[in-house]
């Protein structure tokens, strides 16, 4: 069995087809999924989902381009969405240097106010990081929470090895397959296993094999191959490592 540790059926073009996406899913022998919010329309309906079908669990949160549209009632909203028992992680959350859409001062004080959260809730934090990798790690620590996965990993060995120094998880996608994909792989390849998980973060990041097709859950079997070949282990042994870290660190 498989866990797509991150994924966004509740986004077109997969939301108009949800039994669709996890029969095929199922197929493909993925058995477990995470539907992750951005902000509060996608966390009630990654909820929703999870609500209705056995397997398939969310985690709520807002996304750092967001940050300073963040207001009081939006956010004890979500921090009442957080309570559902379908909810195993809070974010996703983080720092987005890159496109810098939200003050980078706004996006700390929304990243801490979700670690926060996690840490009332004894929930685990999925962390969005990009072109954030010294600031992300640093408020991380500062703020003391242990239970923490960089979903989407796409920095360097070198940071990779200071985020598995702290104790805390990288979570791969289909971008590990692409062709230029030279830096991610050498992450893969360095990789403890106890340390990895794997995710579409669909309807994005299709892997190389089904690159003009919209990205599912299914095709996470493609980002357990890809780890399995470029660490030489079977298929099999990433599949029963990644779920049981799943697992373990989502509680599910």
């Amino acid at each position: 069995m498989l866990i797509d540790t991150h994924c966004h059926i509740q986004f077109k073009p997969l939301s108009r087809d949800i039994k669709g996406v996890i029969h095929r899913a199922h197929e493909a022998g993925v058995g477990k999924m995470i539907v992750v919010g951005c902000d509060l329309e996608s966390t009630r309906d990654a909820i929703k989902i999870a609500d209705n079908n056995d397997g398939i669990f969310a985690a709520v949160g807002f996304h750092p381009h967001d940050a300073k549209k963040i207001t009081t009632q939006i956010w004890s909203e979500l921090c009442e969405l957080a309570q559902n028992e379908k909810v195993v992680a809070i974010g996703e959350t983080g720092l987005d240097y890159y496109r810098d859409l939200s003050p980078r001062e706004a996006q700390k004080e929304l990243f801490i106010k979700h670690i926060d959260l996690a840490k009332k809730l004894e929930k685990p934090l999925i962390v969005h990081n990009r072109e954030a990798d010294q600031d992300s790690l640093q408020v991380l620590k500062e703020q003391g929470i242990k239970n923490v996965v960089f979903h989407c990993f796409g920095s360097n060995v070198q940071f990779a090895r200071e985020v598995w120094m702290a104790g805390f998880f990288t979570s791969f996608t289909g971008n590990i397959t692409y062709t230029n994909a030279h830096t991610l792989r050498e992450v893969v390849g360095e990789c403890p296993p106890d340390a990895m998980m794997i995710e579409t973060d669909c309807p994005y990041l299709t892997p190389q094999k089904f690159r003009k097709q919209t990205n599912e859950p299914a095709f996470v079997k493609e980002v357990a191959n890809e780890i399995a070949y470029l660490k030489s282990m079977s298929y099999e042994e990433v599949a029963k490592i990644t779920t049981k870290n799943a697992e373990e660190f989502f509680g599910i």
